[in-house]
């Protein structure tokens, strides 16, 4: 899903940092945050090991958990909900850009999974 006016990233742009959950070690404040937006059984089944989890409807009221300094990029299953999240979030002066396809991509490109079960898998 895409949307011409919200910025957009393809998968293979999303920095590697967000591969691991230490993902920028000692960097304080990190440059960037990867924000998952997904409801909690998404999260649970599987999750880029960097991301953090504020649901769609949780992040009016969770903002003070994003740095507003840091680049966030936002993701979702396939893309509806983070095109809407990256509206919000640049309206009230977030840098947010959209990940193009999603954990979905994320998946289908063979970058790392971590969940609550035996296997890790969004699909």
């Amino acid at each position: 899903m895409t949307n011409p006016d919200v910025p957009t990233v393809p998968i293979d742009a999303v920095p590697a940092e967000f591969d691991a959950a230490d993902g920028w070690g000692s960097v304080s404040p990190a440059p960037a945050q990867l924000l998952d937006v997904r409801e909690d059984d998404e999260w649970q089944l599987g999750r880029a090991p960097g991301a953090l989890h504020i649901p769609i409807t949780d992040v009016p009221a969770r903002l003070d958990e994003l740095d507003i300094d840091a680049e966030i990029y936002v993701i979702c299953r396939q893309g509806g909900r983070s095109i809407t999240v990256v509206q919000y979030l640049n309206q009230i002066g977030y840098d947010a850009v959209h990940v193009a396809g999603g954990m979905v991509a994320w998946q289908q490109t063979g970058r790392p999974l971590i969940g609550d079960g035996p296997e890790a898998k969004i699909y």
